[in-house]
């Protein structure tokens, strides 16, 4: 019952299209390149009207929830939906009336564990409060009402979002919340103990644009997770690859610009970019090579993590 590649969920439910970059994370939206420059759905930036999309899509949610126990065992959990990938749920272009109806779904959906991701962690409470104080719930506020099958996501690339996001999400009710640190685009550094989320996810940027990232700000993400007994889930490697992570078969394969790897050097502040005759084996972790995201995998230090918080 899959019907989505991401490795973190097994639905994907877009009630509208469109958005607006916000973060450094939006600058090579795939959403915007593929509804808005590719398919030309809608037109993206601040002021554009969003697209809502069709009633049968609409009632693609209620299917996934009637299909609760055969999914359940099958594979001993809930079906798990993200929400939303072509657009952003806490937007302020989007009609009041629209978030009022997803969470009518949302409510009529209690088998499924709806993740909503956002990159406008700041405008959920406000937000929240305005769409319960007009279901049929009698609650007017969302701190009565944290709905356990919602899980609330902040994306944070950097540790300038982690410090700024992370604290507005921890202070959200919330009956789960996750970071997905995708792309990851610098160190985030030490996380204060009080911002920890339920599960943090990373990846590296994929796409023709894609930037590098350097494998100790993954892994330093990872081991503070297992610390913190966080969830851990590394998503993606993207298109760049440590150069102590090639293996035999991948060294193997024709470089494919001559003899050489497009490659990065990360010198403390920035990436450094040349294409020289480096072939990015035995050179130290600090260089990345551009491999593309297929060879690039999804493994770090040769484990696949697949971390998830427990059902609450």
């Amino acid at each position: 019952m899959k019907d989505t590649n991401i490795e973190w969920c097994d639905h994907t439910f877009n009630p509208w299209f469109g958005c607006t970059a916000v973060s450094p994370g939006c600058d090579h939206c795939y959403a915007e390149s593929m509804m808005d420059k590719r398919l030309h759905k809608v037109t993206w930036g601040a002021k554009q009207p969003r697209v809502r999309t069709s009633a049968t899509n609409w009632r693609e949610p209620m299917k996934w929830n009637a299909q609760h126990d055969q999914f359940f065992a099958e594979h001993g959990r809930r079906q798990r939906v993200f929400c939303a990938s072509l657009a952003d749920v806490f937007d302020n272009e989007v009609p009041v009336q629209w978030r009022i109806d997803l969470f009518e779904v949302i409510a009529k959906t209690p088998n499924l564990d709806w993740m909503l991701l956002t990159k406008r962690i700041g405008n959920a409470y406000a937000m929240l409060n305005e769409v319960v104080g007009e279901l049929s719930h009698g609650l007017t506020r969302w701190n009565d009402a944290p709905w356990p099958n919602i899980r609330f996501g902040a994306t944070i690339v950097n540790r300038e979002e982690m410090l700024r996001d992370g604290l507005k999400l921890r202070l959200l009710p919330a009956a789960s919340r996750f970071w997905s640190v995708e792309p990851l685009l610098g160190d985030l550094g030490h996380i204060p103990a009080g911002l920890f989320p339920n599960q943090i996810i990373t990846g590296g940027e994929s796409g023709p644009h894609a930037r590098p990232w350097h494998i100790n700000w993954a892994r330093s993400l990872r081991d503070q997770c297992a610390a913190a007994g966080v969830a851990y889930l590394h998503k993606q490697n993207g298109e760049w690859l440590s150069s102590l992570q090639f293996t035999d078969d991948l060294l193997a394969i024709t470089p494919p610009f001559g003899n050489a790897w497009p490659n990065a050097l990360w010198d403390g502040e920035q990436w450094i970019f040349g294409y020289g005759d480096h072939d990015c084996n035995g050179t130290g972790n600090d260089w990345v090579c551009k491999v593309g995201k297929k060879r690039a995998r999804r493994m770090l230090d040769g484990v696949t993590h697949d971390g998830y918080p427990e059902a609450t």
